[in-house]
């Protein structure tokens, strides 16, 4: 082969191989522009995806803006209603829950205008209560309305329901004619429904057509209507218990002063008939005498000797003398001591001693019944401070009256205690007892139990009202505990001696 054709020959080869490089060369180009392109369309995806993502988060955020101002709305809403809730609840008149209510309230819960109504059966007609942001002419012109459709208000209340612009679908009255009588461009209707009293309706409602009412605006506007009624029953039961107290402190400024009147003329009475058994009392002990003293020397038989039929009677006058001798001195004790003219002399004394005394001088009826005594006195009971001749008669009157009514072979018991600053004394016997209803009369002036012992002994009746009239002016008290057939304890209190309230005491 020729240099030339060799040279040919390597041209060719340089060629084809130049060729088969370009071809190599252009199809990675074309390879890596599919690649770019394919790069190129995802990145336009992308790019798509996240102009719909920045549209989306624009649109959440927007909402977002939206739902917080709404919220900061009820919030705010919210906030008013408390404060306007403390407000209302703050007073007890009717007329002042409604003048409490202002448009700064109304404007916080989204509104500026509302009315309240009340329905008064006494006049068959809606009462104006609240005008906010409505002129006077405009109110009249809003009565007349509500007189020309009371049925149809009067079944908004009954049906206690909140009604709005939103909800409120009726042929009777379109929600349109409401908008343009009460000027408004939507409203919410809700009623007062207290349970005391006349029942109504509140309305709220805006002029802003910017405004959109809501469901939660419903709400907020049944909060505020609610918190009304619980107000307006408030302040009528106060009212009415106001009014009741009234009444009832009338009544008994009334019936005080007919008792006072009533208590005046009983320390009258009770004045005039212990004036008049002081002077009865007084004017009886000189005839007494008198025929104490003839039958006295007619015994004596100083004006010559006597029958036994005549001495016999001669001894029941004497008898009987001493028995109404007895009982004028009770009776003028009695009025005595009621009108304060005697003086207890109070004493330390040793109460086991008074009655040692008492029932040494009683001790021959004592064993003519066989009695059975008892006497239980505690040293710590010792030390009483009282009138001894006073305390002697009580302990007489109470003991002999044991005695009277206890039958043969009976038992008599007198305990003693001491409680605080007084010494408690009981005497129990085994006697007929004492009925209840006649436990309370026992210590009045001449009143005797219907018993059998009462009915073969006679008596006065004083000796108890004498007893008690003691005890009081010691300012101690006196009572009896008692069944039929079960016999009597007649317990009553004395001062202890102040310096004896320990564990001293005295004359033992």
């Amino acid at each position: 082969m020729s240099s030339s054709s060799y040279l040919l020959y390597l041209v060719g080869i340089m060629s084809t191989a130049t060729v088969i490089l370009l071809a190599m060369v252009l199809l990675s180009k074309i390879q890596e522009l599919k690649r770019i392109k394919l790069t190129l369309e995802s990145l336009k995806k992308s790019l798509d995806e996240m102009d719909e993502q920045a549209k989306l988060i624009m649109r959440t955020d927007i909402e977002l803006n939206k739902t917080q101002e709404n919220l900061d709305k009820k919030i705010t809403a919210l906030y008013s209603l408390q404060r306007l809730a403390r407000l209302i609840s703050t007073t007890l008149q009717e007329e002042e829950i409604f003048r409490r209510i202002d448009l700064s309230h109304l404007e916080d819960i989204g509104f500026e205008k509302a009315l309240g109504f009340l329905w008064r059966d006494k006049e068959n007609k809606f009462s104006l209560s609240l005008a906010v942001g409505y002129a006077e002419n405009e109110t009249k012109s809003i009565e007349s309305f509500l007189d020309t459709h009371q049925e149809f208000f009067l079944d908004l209340i009954k049906s206690e329901k909140t009604f709005s612009s939103l909800s409120l679908a009726s042929s009777r009255i379109p929600k349109e004619d409401i908008m343009r009588i009460f000027k408004v461009n939507s409203f919410v209707i809700a009623g007062l429904l207290p349970k005391e009293g006349s029942k109504g309706f509140l309305f709220v409602g805006t002029e802003r057509t910017d405004t959109l009412l809501t469901e939660g605006d419903e709400e907020l506007i049944t909060i505020l209507s609610n918190q009304l009624g619980q107000a307006l029953e408030n302040a009528r039961l106060f009212e009415k218990t106001w009014n009741a107290q009234q009444d009832l402190e009338k009544k008994v400024e009334e019936r005080t002063h007919e008792l006072t009147l009533a208590l005046e003329e009983v320390k009258k009475i009770s004045k005039r008939k212990t004036d008049f058994i002081s002077s009865v009392s007084h004017e009886l002990r000189t005839p007494l005498t008198s025929i104490k003293g003839y039958a006295s020397i007619l015994l004596a038989e100083k004006l010559g000797p006597l029958q036994p039929e005549i001495r016999e009677r001669l001894e029941k006058i004497n008898r009987h003398s001493d028995e109404l001798v007895h009982m004028v001195n009770d009776l003028l004790d009695i009025s005595r001591i009621e009108s304060g003219k005697v003086a207890m002399k109070q004493e330390d004394q040793n109460l086991k001693k008074i009655v040692q005394d008492v029932l040494d001088l009683l001790s021959v009826q004592l064993k003519e019944k066989n009695i059975e005594l008892s006497v239980d006195i505690p040293p710590d009971a010792y030390a009483v401070f009282v009138d001894l001749n006073q305390i002697v008669r009580v302990f007489i009157n109470l003991i002999g009256n044991a005695i009277k009514f206890t039958p043969y072979q009976g038992k008599i018991s007198i305990l003693a205690h001491k409680i605080e600053r007084r010494v408690q004394v009981d005497i129990t016997d085994t006697g007929c007892g004492i009925p209840k209803e006649a436990q309370e009369l026992i210590f009045e002036e001449f009143y005797r139990v219907d018993n059998p012992v009462n009915q073969q002994v006679k008596g006065a009746g004083l000796g108890l009202a004498l007893v008690k009239h003691i005890i009081e002016a010691h300012g101690g008290k006196i009572w009896v505990k008692s069944s039929p057939g079960m016999g009597a304890t007649f317990s009553f209190t004395l001062p202890r001696t102040e310096e004896n309230y320990g564990d001293k005491n005295i004359g033992r």
